[in-house]
């Protein structure tokens, strides 16, 4: 299948179904794309915390795309094969005032530079932390005309922060505008759920995707197939919700798992239920980008037979 390359510039920042496609792919196509750190390119290794602070913070999110799907319509879904995610041996965290999970207690501001190895960054000492670089934003143009601050995820995807999107998942997302366009940025080295602070270790990436299209494959937000190697129970599945109310993100994800169960295993709705009760895990995946809780609901794989979402692939 074709491949293409889609450099980091000209970025965008707002979600905009009026914004021209950088690019125009088939179903199957792979696309490189080279990303900016969350700031824009602002940071760079030679940033301090006063230079931090003078930064232009309406660049933020700066995303590669929007590239656009021929014959993508609202009603299909998208399916983004994550190949590679790849830092480039820096990154960047910070404590903003008015940010974070915990504003009160962190209300001065604070910058920190990585160093990043292959796979592991020891420049916290004594901390030697593991590196698992994902894209903080992957989504689809929302179906809302206008533009869009990229802060808030929804059902189109955007920030949602889940740190299972890394090298090997599958990432599906229901196509809300014609033509689909994607766009991604926002990559993160590494990041625990939560995103407590504000910031995973922000940094510029090089992002490898292979799309496919789904017809009439009505789907009522984003849904993961997660790598063997992301946790000890193998690979998975996850829901995933976004809501103001973590109570009602979680239930949405809860509500989506049961029904991922009736349509692909055909158990009844009460098995279900009782199944994830007893074998789901649900989790914040992050509770900074306001207004919005993001809440990841997964089930191992090892515990069903083997199902495909689209046999056909």
């Amino acid at each position: 299948m074709p491949e293409h390359t889609l450099s980091a510039r000209p970025a965008h920042s707002r979600w905009n179904s009026a914004l021209p496609p950088r690019l125009t792919i088939d179903s199957g196509d792979t696309v490189h794309f080279s990303c900016l750190d969350a700031s824009g390119g602002q940071v760079t290794p030679a940033t301090t915390l006063e230079t931090f602070q003078q930064i232009d913070r309406g660049l933020v999110h700066a995303l590669t795309g929007p590239v656009a799907i021929h014959g993508a319509a609202p009603g299909d879904v998208l399916q983004i094969d994550i190949l590679s995610v790849a830092h480039q041996g820096w990154g960047w965290s910070s404590i903003m005032q008015g940010f974070g999970f915990l504003q009160q207690r962190f209300a001065d501001p604070f910058f920190f530079l990585w160093q990043l190895a292959a796979t592991t960054s020891t420049s916290l000492a004594p901390a030697t932390v593991p590196l698992r670089p994902f894209c903080g934003v992957m989504g689809v143009a929302p179906a809302e005309p206008g533009e869009h601050r990229t802060r808030p995820p929804g059902v189109f995807g955007g920030n949602m922060d889940v740190r299972e999107l890394s090298t090997g998942a599958t990432l599906y997302l229901p196509v809300q505008q014609p033509g689909a366009l994607f766009s991604c940025g926002d990559a993160h080295a590494a990041q625990g759920d939560g995103e407590v602070c504000i910031n995973g270790i922000e940094c510029p990436s090089n992002v490898t995707l292979r799309f496919h299209l789904h017809k009439h494959t009505p789907l009522a937000g984003p849904l993961i197939e997660s790598p063997a190697e992301q946790d000890a129970t193998g690979p998975g599945w996850i829901t995933v919700a976004s809501n103001p109310d973590a109570i009602t993100a979680a239930q949405d994800a809860l509500h989506r798992m049961i029904d991922l169960l009736i349509q692909l295993w055909g158990l009844s709705p009460e098995h279900a239920y009782i199944l994830c009760s007893v074998a789901m895990k649900l989790q914040i995946s992050q509770v900074v980008n306001t207004p919005m809780i993001t809440v990841a609901a997964s089930l191992a794989k090892s515990i069903l037979p083997p199902r495909k979402l689209f046999p056909t692939l």
